[in-house]
């Protein structure tokens, strides 16, 4: 429920010479040929504006992949929205509407230009600096777009310092209901009793970091999620990696510190443990096929 196939920064891939675009879809088509025949049909990717979405290349590796890829709309920042949306609105009295809001629905009503993709679902990001006023902006053109189209939201968060308290003060303003949003990388804490709170507003749990054992170990991540569903949350939760076939964040030599953080760590290594500490296969179906179909399916009421 969230997976990237490639996180990367434009402007600095196009005056480089890291980037061999025949190479790194080969590679793409591989890493999910991989995934399917591991018995996954879809991977959902929340990759968008700041995060280097680019939807022809992706077009293009998915007609050579019998796999689902489910690709969003929205922009990724933690402080500050790209200068192109910096004087472009909302301005009182001269540019009323945010053209955000405008934008997103576009992608998910008409069309990503110059595909024929459409985005099922919208994407933001808060973190440890909080509701800073462009995060705020986002937030809001984010729930907005979601209220005219229904479309799904799942929203980065940092939940160290509880930001998805934030982010239910901002949507439910806005009119979001809770039961349309996964609060992303909710599997980074194991403080249960605050997550539980969150699933309790209705929001889904994205226990999806698995394999970045460098921000969490793999026990940790695995024995929240274990508890959780002890408690009876296997209906709120939601599981993936956050990985990429390719992210230019990162220096190669840096990957070797997460050698699991790649998309089959759930199938081979995360089921097994989850089977050991007590979690069936009932919840497991729960949290892979059940939820994420529920998340997709519901229509609101807008």
């Amino acid at each position: 429920m969230h997976e990237h196939v490639f996180v990367l920064t434009p402007d600095v891939q196009q005056n480089t010479d890291d980037w061999d675009e025949d190479e790194r879809v080969a590679d793409a088509i591989e890493k999910l040929s991989a995934l399917k025949a591991a018995g996954y049909d879809t991977i959902v990717d929340p990759t968008v504006i700041g995060l280097g979405r680019y939807i022809p290349r992706i077009e293009k590796l998915a007609a050579q992949v019998d796999l689902n890829i489910i690709v969003a709309t929205g922009v990724y920042t933690y402080d500050s929205a790209p200068n192109y949306f910096r004087f472009r609105g909302p301005i009182p009295g001269i540019l009323d509407a945010d053209p955000m809001t405008d934008l997103f629905v576009r992608d998910i009503t008409k069309g990503i230009p110059g595909t024929g993709v459409r985005a099922a679902f919208l994407k933001c990001a808060i973190d440890e600096h909080g509701l800073t006023p462009d995060v705020e902006r986002i937030m809001r053109s984010v729930a907005r777009a979601h209220r005219q189209t229904g479309a799904p939201i799942t929203i980065h968060t940092h939940p160290g310092t509880q930001r998805g308290l934030d982010v239910h003060q901002v949507f439910t303003s806005e009119g979001v209901d809770p039961t349309r949003v996964v609060l992303g990388h909710s599997g980074d804490s194991n403080d249960a009793d605050h997550l539980a709170s969150l699933a309790d507003h209705g929001y889904f749990l994205g226990m999806d970091r698995f394999g970045i054992d460098s921000g969490g170990s793999f026990e940790d991540r695995v024995g929240i999620v274990a508890t959780l569903s002890a408690r009876g949350y296997a209906d709120r939760m939601v599981l993936a990696h956050d990985a990429a076939c390719y992210i230019d964040w990162i220096a190669p030599q840096l990957l070797s510190f997460n050698p699991n953080w790649h998309y089959l760590h759930i199938e081979n290594d995360v089921l097994p443990a989850l089977r050991q500490r007590g979690v069936t296969d009932e919840q497991i179906d729960q949290m892979l096929i059940a939820n994420p179909r529920r998340y997709f399916e519901t229509v609101g009421a807008y």
